[in-house]
């Protein structure tokens, strides 16, 4: 069952998401295996990230081998803000046609 989660980052910058995402998205721009969905943007208080993942399974895997090891490596004072974190269970998920005729 897709795994959705929403990362609030008060103070964030898009500088520092981007920076972020640098390192843990694949360089061609896709996104890392097994996840479905991701969009970003600046929120009232920073920055918000929305991703939803194939399975809580594939968001933990995701986390524990790529996104905290990179961002514990590169960890700043800056990067010690607090964080919000919360998970949800998509109800749907609508994925593009693979290989669809392009018009």
């Amino acid at each position: 069952m897709a795994y959705g989660i929403v990362h609030n980052f008060p103070g964030g910058t898009k500088e520092q998401y981007e920076a972020s995402i640098a390192a843990v998205h694949p360089s061609d721009g896709s996104l890392p295996e097994g996840q479905l969905f991701h969009a970003a943007g600046p929120s009232a208080d920073g920055w918000t990230i929305v991703a939803v993942h194939e399975s809580q399974e594939g968001w933990e895997r995701f986390r524990d081998e790529t996104l905290m090891p990179t961002m514990s490596a590169r960890a700043s004072p800056a990067d010690s803000q607090p964080r919000r974190r919360r998970r949800f269970s998509p109800f749907t998920t609508t994925r593009p046609a693979r290989d669809a005729p392009e018009d």
